[in-house]
Formats: C-alpha cells, structure tokens, sequence
C-alpha cells in the first residue's frame, strides 16, 4: 500500500514510502518494456523448462553422492525425495506468483507487489550476490573440469597458472573462466532465442550424459548393496535431504524469462514445476545406479560419479572420457542461464529506478546490451582473479530469503487480491506456503555462521545503496506515490 505523497524524489523523511507496493497491474502493464526498449517474446514451453533444468542440473550431482550417501546408505534416494518436497513447496508458489505476475524480476517483482519497496529490494540485493557469485565459482571451477576432459581425451592439461584462480594449485588468473563467461555472453547478446536454442542441446548432451551413466552403472548393478537400506534411518535420510537440497536451486530460473515467454501464464508454472520433477526423477535415478554399483560403505565426502563409473568399466578412458565431457556442459549450461537470469533482475530493477537506467537499454535484438556486458565484466574479474573460497557456499542463504518472500509473498497476494485472475493456484493454501517459509527458515538456520555474516555484510552494503540511491529514484517516489 502506499502511504502520503512526495513532491519529488528525496524529499521528506528518508523512511517515507519504505513499504510502497508497485501496483500488479501496473507490474504486468509494464512487463517487457522499459525506456530503453521492449523484450521480445520468443520462449516456449520446452525452452523455458529447459532453462531451470539447465540451472538446476549443474555439477552437484556429479559429486553430492560423495556426502549425502555415507550419511543415509542406500536410503540417499529417499533423501533425495525428501529434499524435493521440501523444494515442491517454494516450487509451487512460485508457480502461482509466475503465472499471475509474468515479469522478468522473478522473486523481486513479487516481493514488490506484495511487501513494498524496501523488501524488494533487499530481495533483489541478494540475488544480486546470490547469482554474481554463484555463476563466478561455476565459471572459476570449469577450467579444472575442462583439465580433466583434455587428459581423458588427450593427454594434456593447461598450465595451473592460467587455468586456476590466485591461490588455488598456484594459479595467477583463470582464463578458461573467462572464456566460458565470454562465450555465454556471447550467446545472450544474439538474442534470447538463441541462448534458449543452445541450452536446449547442451541440457539435452547433459541428460544423456547422465543416461549413459545409470546405463553403465547398472551393468554393474548388485542388489545386495540395498539389503540394509536405511542404516542410520530416519536421522539419515534427513540429513541426506538437507546436504542435497542445494542441488535442486534453480528450478525458479524460468520465472526470469517472464516478459520473454510466448505464453507465461500458462507456460511459467507448467516449466516450474516439470523442471523439478525432471531433476528429482534423474537425481533418484542416478542415485539408484550409483548405490547399485558400488556398495554404499565404499562412499566418502571425494567420491563422485567419475568412480562410480571406474568401477563399473574397470577404469576405462572412454567412459571419463564421456564422463568429464558431461561435467563440462553442465558447467556450461548453469553459467548461460544464471547470467541470463541476472541480467532480467536488473532490467526490472532499472525499470523501477532503482538502478541507473543502463540496464534497461536494450539493443535492436531485443537484448538489454549494456547490462549484459556489464555482467559479463563483472563476472569474468570475479571468477578468473578473486579467490571465491568458502564465498561461494555463502550464496545460498540469498536464495532461500528469496524463497522465503515468495512463499510470503502468496499469502500477501491472496489476501490483498483474492479475486485476482490466477493461471495457476498453489493447492493447499495457506499451509504450503508456511511450510515453504518454514523451511526455508529451518535450512538458513542450519547454515554456517560466515554464511550469516557474508548476508548481513552484504545485506547492509545493500541497504546503504538503496539509501543513496534507489529510495531516491524510484518510479514510486518520482510520481509521488509514499
């Protein structure tokens, strides 16, 4: 709601207005346009699930067995499960947020309509963070990945001054980070259609990379390794679910192509929730491949699927040959779509004025240009020259705030709107939603304490700016409105 007027931005208290909501309507009205430009609608169905699968489906499960099996044995598929009803119930309301309000800022724009300006900001403000440094370590990490894919194939590695970042294995700068960050770039400036076309074939040679492990590893398949199936029992497949849980973020990243989508309200919530059960369905799979070929009390924190599958084959060259290949694209794919999904954050925000207008400006491909660049700047520096370290773990408390506002954010929407015209309505409500906010909170509560300082670090950086910045420029407060 909005409270009082202002006859010019910075004028008044400077609490005046903090909790001004942008009228849905007005959100929706505005969605896909911008002075600088409009965004064009080109992505279908299949796209816009490929896009979370391809956010989702990065690297984790090459190597999250390695943790999540020693704690639960053979019961790790439960955990698995576990950890995807535990998504379902963000998944869900971000369905119904993305279906009624089909806009570019995802979680940003919700929180928006529903809790004010201030909140939106500090949501938009962690992703920001959540998306930057995520997207750099995925990067930073590819050149050992790619180390490993050269050796398999040819006998060579690069040297570890070029291909790691300063301080790890006596890198200087990480030049396979850049390259990666600058081809995805590349791809983003040609137009969203073609970014979409090659994360569909690059999400498509991941799948069947993952195909062709549970293939080999069910030759190798005992079912006398699931005859003790749940060791440590119940306790174990909860902390199974809660060490793999942070391998299915990203099922919301087609909730930012939402101005781009060629039927979101109908499009948005489907490609939400078929990319977590396509993910959920390929975890528990290669979770019982894995399990089947190798017996559980064999697992420890370095075990990956690379010796899963060497123990299958006999250490054949040819299948970590295939193997690394899959790691490679993976890292790929997360990299194209988390820079995507953070510029369609900041051209909303800059829509909003509360980033300069910039990154509004989009180019005669229908491309917001210059914020992309800007990414890409941004992020090769952050990836091939910073040590991201235990950084990079710290992200994921941005992300489940985030889910945490959305689910909020339902329950605000439904009450301050209820005859609103939803394409799809979360089922169960209010209890789903509260269950994702509780959640939420549970798995924040049990992040570790430089977590919590990195978040209120940036957190107050964050609410510095909008100080000197945004709370001043502001649409809202330009037209007067709190």
């Amino acid at each position: 709601m909005t409270t009082g007027t202002t006859s010019g931005p910075g004028r008044g208290s400077p609490l005046r207005g903090l909790f001004r909501t942008k009228p849905v309507d007005q959100i929706i009205k505005e969605g896909g346009q911008g002075s600088g430009g409009e965004l064009k609608r080109t992505m279908g169905l299949l796209q816009l699930t490929l896009f979370s699968v391809g956010a989702t489906l990065g690297t984790g499960i090459f190597f999250v067995l390695g943790q999540a099996v020693p704690v639960a044995g053979p019961a790790v598929v439960l955990g698995f499960a576990l950890a995807a009803v535990t998504a379902l119930f963000s998944a869900l309301s971000y369905a119904e947020l993305a279906g009624t309000i089909p806009v570019s800022g995802s979680s940003y724009s919700y929180t928006y309509a529903t809790m004010g300006e201030l909140v939106a900001w500090v949501c938009g403000w962690c992703l920001l963070l959540e998306y930057a440094v995520s997207v750099s370590a995925v990067a930073s990490s590819w050149g050992g990945y790619l180390n490993e894919f050269f050796e398999s194939a040819f006998g060579f590695s690069m040297p570890a001054a070029i291909s790691h970042s300063p301080g790890d294995s006596g890198g200087v700068i990480n030049l396979p980070a850049v390259v990666i960050v600058v081809l995805a770039t590349l791809l983003l400036l040609r137009g969203t259609s073609e970014s979409a076309t090659a994360n569909t074939i690059m999400v498509m040679l991941k799948i069947a990379v993952l195909g062709f492990f549970c293939f080999v590893a069910f030759t190798a398949f005992d079912t006398g390794h699931f005859s003790d199936f749940a060791p440590m029992g119940w306790a174990g497949i909860s902390a199974a679910g809660s060490k793999v849980f942070f391998s299915y973020i990203g099922f919301d990243a087609a909730s930012t192509a939402g101005e781009e989508a060629k039927n979101p309200k109908r499009d948005l919530p489907l490609a939400i929730l078929l990319s977590l059960l396509i993910v959920t369905a390929i975890y528990v799979l290669v979770g019982i491949a894995a399990v089947g070929a190798m017996p559980w009390q064999d697992f420890n924190s370095n075990t990956s699927l690379a010796d899963v599958l060497n123990l299958a084959t006999g250490n054949a060259r040819w299948a970590a040959l295939i193997l690394s290949f899959g790691v490679v694209i993976s890292m790929g794919t997360v990299v194209l779509t988390v820079l995507y999904g953070q510029t369609r954050i900041l051209f909303a925000m800059s829509r909003d004025g509360l980033i300069p207008k910039v990154f509004e400006r989009v180019s005669r491909t229908q491309v917001p240009v210059y914020n992309t660049l800007i990414v890409c700047v941004f992020v090769s520096v952050l990836a091939a020259v910073v040590p991201l370290g235990q950084l990079a773990e710290a992200t994921s408390i941005g992300t489940l705030f985030a889910f945490a506002l959305v689910n909020l954010g339902v329950i605000v929407l439904r009450r301050s709107r209820p005859d609103m015209p939803r394409s799809f309505r979360t089922p169960l409500f209010p209890i789903t939603p509260i269950l994702g906010v509780g959640f939420c909170v549970y798995l924040m509560y049990g992040l570790d304490t430089i977590t919590w300082v990195v978040f209120l670090i940036w957190s107050a950086v964050g609410l510095a700016a909008y100080f000197a910045y945004g709370h001043r420029h502001s649409n809202l407060a330009r037209k007067g409105l709190g």
